[in-house]
């Protein structure tokens, strides 16, 4: 039997999708961008890096190619685009056929369920909530009200409303672009474990809006300027309506096991065992022990969250390069635990462009770069789906094929 291997370096999109206009995001492209800038200076940032974007490690694997693919992005505009690539190593990329562009609907996409249908969302006014809604949350959670209730960034909703929150106990309820309702809450004068429960009341109340995350965001400090989040979040996502590629690994006799986020995005369903830290390094050195545990069957699928939520969401353009170049460093870590049978697949689930307008995600192509040891590797090309890739690890592992999604295998194998 074989093992599968699946990081997804949550929103480093490559640009490109064909239907980036509908979402207002035609043009954007985050790991180009990334890489313009800091080749013209705009990544620079004293005491955290300097330079062009290096990334040797991932560019050995594919990543200017799968760019190209992506976009056109000229191999050039990625520091040692054109080095060589590792032998076994593959690349390609994959357009979503999911609508939105948020975390649920890439990762499942990813795991051969395309959304293809539509999310429910908040307008961006003034209260965004319906009332009827807003009501059920205040009398079945058992809070004296809510603050927010409008479209805003996490860190700013936290200094305008934290203050307000610890006086008052009312939970700070916001939400975005994307099909999500975020509740920030103290976790001393609230609780933690309040705030858990709080979300839970809220994601059974969403269920009918069709929202595809209720989202706990925690947090600390007695002041604007102090206030911090902590690495407690949770999300309450929706199930998946059909099977995915993670209920057949357990219905074949794998495991499943989540790094970071995974299983909350998945509702905790098909999920053997999840492994959770604050931060990418730390959370790589939860995929690095997994890679070292999985056997002959097991699929481990991790979730690296930082480029989202603390430098793409926050627009900070040197952050998300240092947060680039530090996960290519450890990389080879990870490559050196991979034995011959093993698939390695690096992709992302949507984009987060720091140079863009908003705060929000974009609609973007996503790179799929990767090892298969012993095997031929090559170029997969441009797959019309991300389920594409769930279609591979499943034919890889010797799973049945699910309803989407073409593998690419036999490209990795060296014949059609």
């Amino acid at each position: 039997m074989a093992r599968a291997f699946v990081f997804v370096l949550d929103s480093v999109g490559a640009g490109g999708a064909p239907d980036a206009d509908r979402y207002g995001d035609a043009g954007a492209n985050t790991l180009g961008h990334i890489a313009q800038a800091c080749a013209a200076g705009l990544g620079d940032r004293a005491g955290l890096r300097q330079g062009p974007l290096l990334l040797p490690n991932m560019v050995s694997l594919g990543l200017a190619a799968a760019a190209h693919t992506a976009s056109g992005l000229s191999p050039e505009v990625l520091a040692n685009g054109t080095a060589s690539r590792l032998p076994s190593s593959f690349h390609g990329a994959a357009q979503e056929i999911s609508i939105g562009k948020d975390t649920p609907s890439g990762h499942w996409e990813i795991a051969g369920l395309p959304a293809l249908f539509d999310w429910g969302y908040f307008p961006d006014t003034i209260p965004a909530f319906p009332a009827e809604l807003t009501d059920a949350m205040i009398r079945e959670g058992n809070v004296p009200g809510i603050l927010g209730n409008c479209h805003a960034p996490g860190t700013t909703i936290i200094e305008e409303f934290g203050e307000e929150h610890i006086r008052t106990g009312k939970p700070i309820c916001y939400t975005s672009v994307d099909s999500v309702l975020q509740v920030a809450a103290h976790e001393e004068h609230f609780g933690l474990q309040r705030l858990y429960d709080f979300c839970a009341v809220v994601r059974r109340l969403c269920d009918r809006l069709r929202i595809g995350r209720v989202i706990a965001r925690p947090f600390i400090g007695e002041s604007r300027e102090t206030f911090k989040r902590t690495p407690n979040r949770k999300d309450y996502a929706v199930s998946p309506p059909e099977p995915t590629l993670l209920d057949r690994v357990i219905e074949h006799g794998g495991r499943v096991i989540a790094i970071g986020k995974i299983g909350d995005i998945f509702a905790h369903r098909a999920v053997s065992e999840v492994r959770k830290d604050a931060g990418n390094m730390a959370m790589f050195d939860k995929a690095l022990t997994a890679l070292a545990d999985a056997g002959d069957g097991d699929f481990v699928f991790a979730n690296f969250v930082d480029f989202d939520t603390e430098f793409g969401h926050r627009r900070d353009v040197p952050g998300y390069a240092d947060a680039l170049e530090a996960f290519d460093r450890r990389l080879p870590e990870a490559l050196r635990l991979l034995r011959a049978g093993d698939l390695f697949i690096i992709t992302a689930d949507h984009g987060n462009d720091p140079t863009w307008k908003g705060t929000d995600h974009t609609r973007e192509r996503v790179p799929i770069i990767g090892l298969a040891p012993g095997q031929a590797g090559g170029d997969v090309g441009l797959r019309a789906t991300f389920a594409d890739i769930g279609a591979t690890v499943a034919d890889h592992l010797g799973l049945a094929p699910g309803k989407h999604g073409t593998s690419f295998l036999s490209a990795i194998r060296g014949h059609a």
